[in-house]
């Protein structure tokens, strides 16, 4: 079979200069401006929608979409390549038209989206006119939708949704929110759960706080408030009860182009890293003459580059199957390891940077802090890891005799029963 670890030379110029225009453009808004989902600060228009114009120039926009959508279709493979560079800066993904939670929310609209839903929320979120909020999770049970208690009751014509949602992601700024509620308590909650189109400024729709991540520049997660929150039957998203069916759209995409992107920042904590090694002394020689510091180099390139292959081979199979479905167990691999990548390679960077390293005046804890986020969004590590071993268990058979195949004298017996008119 073909076996290609080259990038196509025309793509390549493009990841070329998505390099230097990140690098010299994107990167310095970071230390300038506050969210990148706070499209409404004057500064917005000022600095980042001249960026946005010059990569709808260049094609790039919203590349994960289909041309119909304003993109240009490309698939993992590309988007993996692309997302490696825009992950080195906060606000590479909503410069290039692919910043969660919107990306995965517009995939939603476009595939479950009534013409009526399209029409108000999908054209102005791909322009990145508006932002917008998936509200998925709940203060007491996180991630775990057996026990989900948001509901949304029928009363005539409109549905009342009541219960509290946590961490909904840029709700301050968002134009209007996709909700999961339950819609049918007799039935599991795989069965029983819908998914709403909400807008900004319902009434009963309140924001109780704002919470940070680590080191934010701004809070952006929300605390969510659904007091008895009408809306028409035309805000269902989707069949009623399909809302993991919905949710799949986003979450199986949304989780390999978090991980490409880690990719990113831990490329930017080991370059930290080296620089220092190569320009700090200490105890007659330069840091980059230990050998515990050599060490710590040397793990966390191979460890960053083991996982770069795994989510290029895992960018590689989507291509190939073009179903999330078959992919799941390397998708939930890659999922389970980005955060410890992410966390060791940061933490040995902030080691050798000392005092300054755990300082807000470098990015270390921040990234250390990020690998923590990345291990509980879109599914906690430990789920991701079940999904892994009982996907790898279904291509194994339990044996029924007294010893395994593999036990040496049985092996032996059977080598010899098979090889006895040879020897003879």
């Amino acid at each position: 079979m073909p076996w290609d670890f080259e990038t196509d030379p025309d793509f390549q110029k493009e990841i070329d200069w998505m390099n230097e225009f990140v690098r010299q453009e994107v990167e310095p808004l970071d230390h300038v401006l506050g969210s990148p989902w706070n499209i409404h600060d004057p500064r917005f228009a000022t600095l980042v929608r001249p960026l946005q114009r010059i990569v709808k120039e260049r094609q790039l926009w919203a590349c994960h979409l289909g041309p119909e959508l304003g993109g240009r279709g490309y698939g993992q493979v590309k988007l993996a390549l692309m997302n490696e560079v825009l992950g080195r800066s906060n606000f590479g993904p909503i410069v290039f038209g692919c910043q969660a939670p919107d990306s995965g929310n517009a995939e939603i609209l476009a595939h479950y989206g009534t013409e009526a839903q399209k029409r108000r929320w999908l054209e102005p979120l791909l322009n990145n006119d508006i932002v917008s909020c998936f509200a998925m999770t709940e203060p007491q049970g996180g991630a775990d939708p057996q026990v989900f208690t948001t509901e949304a009751k029928r009363d005539g014509d409109d549905w009342l949704i009541t219960g509290q949602k946590w961490f909904a992601s840029n709700a301050r700024y968002a134009a209007f929110f996709i909700v999961m509620a339950v819609t049918d308590t007799q039935v599991s909650a795989y069965e029983g759960m819908s998914m709403f189109v909400v807008s900004a400024g319902t009434p009963g729709l309140s924001i109780v706080r704002n919470i940070a991540n680590g080191d934010d520049a701004e809070a952006t997660h929300a605390y969510l408030d659904f007091n008895r929150v009408r809306v028409p039957a035309e805000a269902l998203l989707g069949p009623e009860g399909k809302a993991f069916e919905v949710a799949q759209v986003r979450l199986g995409g949304g989780r390999v182009h978090h991980a490409m992107r880690v990719i990113g920042q831990a490329q930017m904590a080991l370059d930290a890293l080296c620089e220092r090694a190569l320009s700090r002394s200490t105890q007659g020689s330069r840091l980059a003459d230990k050998q515990m510091v050599q060490e710590k180099i040397a793990d966390s390139w191979i460890e960053l580059e083991q996982f770069r292959l795994l989510v290029m081979r895992t960018a590689w199979r989507i291509d190939k199957y073009g179903d999330y479905r078959k992919v799941r167990k390397d998708i939930a691999a890659v999922k389970a390891a980005m955060p410890k990548v992410l966390h060791d390679i940061a933490a040995r960077a902030l080691q050798v940077h000392g005092s300054i390293g755990v300082s807000q005046e470098m990015p270390f804890a921040g990234l250390i802090n990020r690998s923590f986020q990345m291990a509980l969004a879109d599914g906690p590590t430990e789920v991701h890891k079940v999904t892994v071993a009982k996907q790898l268990l279904r291509g194994y058979r339990a044996t029924e005799a007294l010893f395994p195949a593999y036990h040496r004298p049985t092996a032996a017996a059977a080598a010899q029963a098979k090889l006895l008119s040879a020897l003879e």
